[in-house]
């Protein structure tokens, strides 16, 4: 079913609906949500709170962007709120990533694949917080200088930039 379709259907209630349209989203803002924060766990927790808050706020969403750009701007939000709470409490992060390595591989390989995951995250968590929505939103979910404009809440321009800025300093800081 068309989306527009599907958000007129769960403005009016349509719970099926509005499953519909998680399910085609959930994938995209649990991987936004997860290069943000760096924690799969806090990150199903942001997904989360976002489809509610979507819930909440879908008959304030007027189309002027993508459905897809206006939930990775509430998600955006979620993870900065939940991002400046485990700093503020001194949590830290104890896995590398290694989580995400192919059994099949060889253990020295898993090990430098993991220290190289963990490394680029530390890197990529250290940019300024609108070059690293840029690359994260560019990199990970191939969106648009103006939907990443929109999302981080600049200008298309200053986003491509942002992302620019960014990707240079990852690139030194990884070399």
């Amino acid at each position: 079913m068309d989306e527009n379709a599907l958000i007129e259907r769960a403005r009016k209630g349509d719970r099926e609906a509005y499953g519909q349209l998680i399910r085609r989203h959930r994938d995209a803002v649990y991987r936004f949500a997860v290069r943000w924060l760096a924690d799969p766990d806090q990150a199903l927790d942001v997904a989360q709170d976002v489809f509610v808050r979507a819930f909440d706020g879908l008959k304030g969403y007027r189309g002027d962007s993508r459905f897809r750009t206006w939930l990775f701007s509430i998600t955006l939000n979620a993870a900065r709120s939940t991002a400046r709470r485990q700093k503020r409490r001194g949590e830290i992060r104890l896995d590398t990533g290694a989580e995400f390595a192919d059994i099949r591989t060889p253990p020295d390989a898993k090990a430098a694949r993991a220290d190289a995951y963990a490394r680029a995250a530390r890197e990529l968590a250290t940019l300024p917080e609108k070059q690293r929505g840029a690359v994260t939103l560019r990199i990970y979910e191939g969106l648009s200088f103006k939907e990443i404009g929109e999302i981080i809440g600049c200008s298309e321009g200053s986003a491509r930039v942002n992302y620019h800025h960014g990707i240079q300093k990852l690139r030194e800081a990884l070399a």
